[in-house]
């Protein structure tokens, strides 16, 4: 089966890590972030990572080797991977959408949902250290560089899941994005 390249867009809290989580247990999916460089450099030197600490690094990053630094920094990986499905997570900035459709087998799933249904997911998880903020803060977050693309990439997506109910509604609606595909679970 040829090689398809899935570019994962959503906001902080959409649900879109589970969905690539998802897709890896149950589709045999290989996973890989835009975030990765950036998680794997700061790793080097704390235990937690922030979310400010990576927008600082990426802007850092973007500043000194220009735009596209991390879709550089992915494309061998992608294009020597042999997962007839890999799902690049995180789509933040125009230039990563470019990238994902340079693919020739390319499609774009955005993941979203409220501000607040977001905020309350992402404050109970804990995943990074700034996770457990308050809800004011979240709103200054969601206006950082970083963040402020998202809903834009999400609007060139190819497929929209709306992810303001339960788990197995997300994972229902991935199964159909998977689905239309041509795509069946293998566990």
């Amino acid at each position: 089966m040829k090689k398809i390249v899935i570019g994962l867009v959503g906001e902080v809290g959409s649900g879109k890590d589970t969905v690539g989580k998802y897709l890896e247990e149950k589709y045999g999916a290989k996973q890989v972030r835009f975030a990765d460089p950036i998680k794997d450099t700061l790793s080097i030197y704390f235990d937690k990572l922030s979310r400010v600490d990576q927008q600082w690094l990426f802007l850092a990053f973007q500043e000194r080797f220009g735009d596209d630094i991390l879709s550089r920094a992915i494309r061998k990986k992608i294009e020597d991977e042999e997962h007839s499905i890999v799902v690049v997570n995180g789509l933040r900035m125009p230039p990563d959408l470019a990238f994902i459709r340079s693919f020739e087998n390319n499609k774009i799933l955005y993941v979203t949902a409220s501000t607040k249904t977001r905020w309350e997911r992402a404050s109970k998880r804990d995943e990074k250290s700034d996770d457990s903020t308050t809800f004011e803060n979240f709103e200054k977050i969601e206006l950082k560089p970083t963040e402020i693309n998202v809903p834009k990439i999400g609007a060139e997506a190819d497929t929209r899941i709306d992810n303001e109910k339960d788990l197995e509604h997300l994972l229902v609606e991935t199964d159909k994005f998977m689905n239309s595909l041509e795509f069946q679970k293998i566990s």
